[in-house]
């Protein structure tokens, strides 16, 4: 029985039995996103509404507009701590999937800066032989607490999520008064050397699309990498519809018919999931993320490991692997990745969102990470 990994330890045997996270489809996994917790400090419109705000907003699209009605709180079960992996079982999976070619780790949550020892976990995984990107997603409201301590620990690039630059516009989309929190933090990053820094926003018509422009000024203006993304069927309260997506396409013209863009040119059969582009003058560039109209799921080479240690192969899958009882029942570390191998073989050939088969995952984004 060859040994579990220990200061990685374990590493050659598992490449020697599978050296790839091959599907199927000929699509080898290199991308690991790691869930650390599903708990939130925001109710962001498109994953967790339970604002009054958010609930009208979304009944006018279903009933017409002019009515409103009462917010319906939805119920939320956390995961008991007791079910989330430990920082030792995270650091497991991800030393195994190195050793199957995992080089790009992401932490995520919920909000993973909501989790308990968070930098600790960072440290770990930035040790892992075989990592070579280490970053984070993060709604950034508690980042300046943390913000030293992640760099000390290995943290190197952040994505932040920011949908308006507005203050009533983001309380609005995320039922917290964070704007200034979240833009302190993302300074802070950028003082701290953390490069690129990146900057999410879901697009919404009728919510925030009239803000596209701000936030690409805002982008230009403080060097950061501004990101669109469509918006996505994972929200909690099952409201979404295809008419409030502001396809990557629209998306695009109005910033070509504002700025002088070129493309930043991508290898062929990339996985990168951002069209990206630059700006002429050299200030900045901005991506756009389209799954919904554009889909790239024929390079997908993502996978997920959700906070209570759940493999999701796509980020709407509706079937999830368990690994938590061979982490917690003495399966060694070939087992463990004898199983990620047989997992990634079954891998979807893409989402079906537009399909008249297509079923929404049961969990939201806060569950699944981002």
């Amino acid at each position: 029985m060859s040994p579990r990994f220990a200061d990685g330890a374990g590493v050659d045997s598992v490449a020697a039995m599978a050296t790839e996270l091959r599907d199927s489809h000929g699509r080898v996994m290199r991308d690991l996103r790691v869930s650390v917790t599903d708990r939130c400090n925001f109710r962001c419109l498109y994953c967790l509404p339970e604002t009054e705000e958010a609930a009208n907003f979304y009944r006018t699209r279903w009933t017409g507009a002019g009515t409103t009605v009462a917010s319906v709180p939805i119920a939320y079960e956390w995961k008991p701590r007791s079910e989330l992996l430990s920082h030792e079982e995270i650091e497991r999976v991800v030393r195994v999937g190195a050793g199957l070619g995992i080089d790009k780790v992401r932490v995520t949550g919920g909000e993973p800066l909501m989790r308990q020892g968070v930098e600790e976990l960072v440290g770990r995984l930035s040790a892992v032989r075989g990592v070579r990107d280490l970053a984070m997603t993060t709604n950034g409201f508690l980042f300046g607490r943390k913000a030293k301590a992640l760099q000390e620990a290995g943290l190197r690039r952040v994505s932040f999520s920011m949908d308006s630059l507005d203050r009533v516009n983001f309380l609005r989309m995320t039922g917290r008064d964070g704007l200034a929190e979240v833009l302190d933090g993302i300074r802070l990053a950028r003082e701290l050397g953390m490069t690129p820094v990146k900057v999410n926003a879901v697009v919404i018509r009728g919510m925030n699309d009239h803000e596209v422009e701000a936030l690409v000024e805002f982008g230009r203006q403080e060097g950061l990498s501004m990101r669109f993304i469509e918006f996505m069927p994972l929200d909690a309260s099952r409201a979404w519809q295809r008419d409030m997506v502001v396809t990557g396409a629209e998306l695009l013209g109005r910033l070509r018919a504002r700025w002088e863009m070129e493309p930043v040119g991508v290898p062929e059969r990339s996985a990168e999931t951002a069209r990206r582009w630059r700006f002429a003058d050299g200030r900045g560039e901005v991506g756009i993320i389209a799954p919904v109209s554009e889909p790239f799921c024929g390079h997908c080479n993502r996978l997920r490991l959700t906070a209570d240690g759940k493999v999701r192969t796509c980020l709407f899958s509706i079937e999830e692997h368990d690994l938590r009882p061979m982490l917690r029942g003495g399966a060694t570390d070939e087992e463990l990745a004898g199983r990620l191998v047989e997992i990634v073989r079954g891998k979807e050939a893409g989402h079906r969102i537009g399909k008249a088969d297509f079923v929404q995952p049961a969990r939201t984004m806060s569950c699944i990470g981002g």
